[in-house]
């Protein structure tokens, strides 16, 4: 008896520490990313409105290309379809999600070998590191999100009840998003060529993922690659889904994407695990 007591004890003991370890860290975290967002924009007039307004001029280039200039045309439920908002906010819910995932992988992967001194300390939780801009840029396309949604009720005079699912695309987008981040961030302490690479395969990356183009203009025979290959694809879809439509449409894909994002983030965090003990003597 005394001895499932005592097991019993040290059971809880190493719960109550690890409980207290995970919310030190959670709250170093959220201080992390307050510091960071202050400092981005610190001195500038305008402060973390500077992301919206970098979010409306790309809105405002591609509506001009695509659909004043090439004459792309939408038909989405409760919009006229012969209206140029009508495409703007169609492309705006798509550039949403894609805007903070590249904004926040290009900043993580250079998160670890922008700080040698936090990494040569022994009681700094490595793993934060490229979190913080990657919690960062999510916080900051909140902002175009609820601008997307004001314009969405100016136009149509509604806002769908459908946007109380938007966890569920929000978690595969962080997952994902993470899980790159982990493996960018592991691998350029070692290989600075990386972040550049990175560049390279996001502006491929972005026009194989119907963001500025409708899905439907992809051949029918590539489409089920696109859709169930690039969980990006699906993300951007559901986003539109959710803001604009009011119901889900793609629920496979979905459910696709968060699987893959899930595997990603899981290889992600161990290939940094495997890393991290190499890079203080890198640095």
């Amino acid at each position: 008896m005394k001895g499932i007591v005592r097991k019993t004890s040290r059971v809880s003991n190493w719960l109550t520490k690890v409980n207290i370890h995970w919310l030190v860290n959670l709250n170093l975290l959220f201080t992390l990313v307050r510091r960071d967002l202050e400092a981005r924009y610190k001195g500038s007039v305008l402060g973390n409105l500077w992301p919206l307004l970098n979010q409306l001029s790309q809105l405002l280039i591609y509506t001009y290309v695509f659909s004043i200039i090439l004459k792309v045309k939408l038909d989405l439920k409760g919009l006229p379809a012969d209206s140029k908002l009508t495409f703007g906010l169609w492309l705006f819910a798509g550039l949403i999600p894609w805007l903070a995932f590249t904004s926040g992988l290009t900043q993580a992967s250079g998160s670890v070998i922008t700080q040698p001194n936090l990494v040569k300390k022994l009681v700094f939780p490595l793993s934060l590191l490229p979190l913080v801009p990657i919690l960062s840029t999510f916080i900051e396309s909140t902002f175009g999100l609820i601008a997307l949604i004001v314009m969405f009720y100016i136009s149509s005079g509604a806002i769908n009840q459908t946007l109380f699912l938007l966890p569920l695309v929000v978690i595969p987008q962080l997952l994902l998003t993470t899980g790159l981040g982990y493996f960018t961030a592991g691998l350029t302490v070692f290989l600075r060529d990386i972040p550049q690479t990175l560049g390279v395969i996001i502006n491929l990356w972005f026009y194989v993922t119907p963001i500025v183009y409708p899905a439907s203009v992809i051949p029918e025979n590539w489409r089920i690659w696109v859709f169930w290959f690039n969980p990006l694809t699906a993300i951007a879809e559901v986003y539109r889904d959710l803001v604009l439509v009011g119901e889900i449409k793609h629920w496979g894909e979905l459910g696709i994407s968060a699987l893959i994002s899930l595997l990603i983030f899981y290889f992600g965090w161990w290939v940094y695990q495997k890393l991290r003990p190499a890079f203080a003597d890198v640095l």
